[in-house]
């Protein structure tokens, strides 16, 4: 009588790890499908520790949202709105037309506009108050002015912009305030350094509060920890549901701070519309999107399998059969 060959080498390899990972694989998901049905049978106590996450999670997030989309609006930090172009006296309407459409062609200008000496003393009169000063003078004393609207620039570019025009012809002067500028990515940096700075703690808090809450788990099942390492169960054995538990608030939580986030954006939406649209603005504003949604998904997730992980190394060691 033939007898079947048993598979050696190589292919008795590949069936081993093959049936290795397959049986690790379904170790896994009826781990994680009872941890989860689990949890779902105490829903007040899950609800309240996955709202303390969520909230954990949703205040430094929003303050970056808040911030990027306020860099959306200002368009950019470091960008100009306008640079005058002070023109010198000897300079007349048609050069200075001329220079106006030799400025439009650079490529960091977006737009230019000339305002003749008699144009700039008549908004003066309409916009200062002080006309009457203006017409005791014997003569205008207002320049001509070419009005550019660059292209969006850093603080650097708009300083070599600068001293380009004031190396053309006729120009007698070129004023571009940068100040505010400065101030404006300064404020922008450290609010941004003070989101990333809460963004720590509070993940930190997160991975806390689901360390504390997996502990007290460890507690109400000591009898059973101790029943499965009697019967020659491995702390790994052990540890993995309540990873799995871990894993699962930090999720939970930051689904939780996800929807607290489109709520919110829901309800300003339509006030910082309609509030921009009064200023002639088209921006909208912007939410996490599907990668920040995903984002905020895999890190709380994270967090919360990092806090299981720290209290079941530091608990489960404890609790030995005698």
């Amino acid at each position: 009588m033939n007898r079947p060959r048993r598979p050696v080498g190589a292919q008795q390899h590949r069936r081993t790890l093959r049936s290795t990972l397959q049986s690790a694989a379904q170790t896994h998901w009826r781990t994680a499908r009872q941890s989860l049905q689990r949890l779902l049978h105490t829903p007040v106590a899950t609800a309240m520790t996955v709202a303390v996450i969520g909230i954990a999670l949703v205040l430094p997030v929003g303050l970056l949202l808040t911030l990027d989309n306020l860099r959306g609006l200002s368009g950019n930090l470091g960008g100009v709105s306008q640079v005058s172009v002070y023109l010198e006296d000897s300079v007349n309407a048609a050069q200075a037309e001329a220079l106006v459409q030799e400025l439009v062609q650079r490529e960091n200008v977006q737009q230019a506009r000339y305002i003749s000496p008699q144009e700039g003393a008549e908004e003066f009169i309409a916009y200062s108050g002080l006309g009457d000063i203006l017409a005791a003078l014997s003569e205008n004393p207002l320049p001509g002015v070419i009005v550019l609207t660059p292209q969006l620039l850093d603080a650097a570019a708009a300083q070599a912009l600068q001293s380009a025009l004031e190396g053309l012809p006729g120009v007698q002067s070129v004023q571009l305030d940068l100040a505010w500028v400065e101030r404006l990515q300064q404020l922008f940096a450290l609010a941004g350094r003070a989101a990333a700075g809460l963004l720590l703690v509070l993940a930190l808090g997160v991975a806390f509060v689901t360390g504390n809450t997996i502990r007290l788990a460890i507690e109400g099942r000591r009898a059973e920890i101790l029943v499965v390492k009697l019967v020659g169960g491995t702390d790994a054995d052990v540890a993995l549901p309540f990873l799995y538990c871990g894993a699962f608030y930090g999720l939970g939580g930051a689904i939780s701070a996800c929807l607290l986030l489109w709520l919110g954006m829901l309800l300003l939406q339509g006030p910082a519309q309609t509030l921009l649209t009064l200023y002639g603005s088209d921006f909208r504003l912007q939410g996490l999107g599907i990668g920040g949604a995903a984002l905020l998904l895999a890190g709380g997730g994270l967090l919360g399998w990092l806090g299981a992980l720290l209290s079941v190394r530091q608990h489960l060691a404890a609790i030995e059969p005698r």
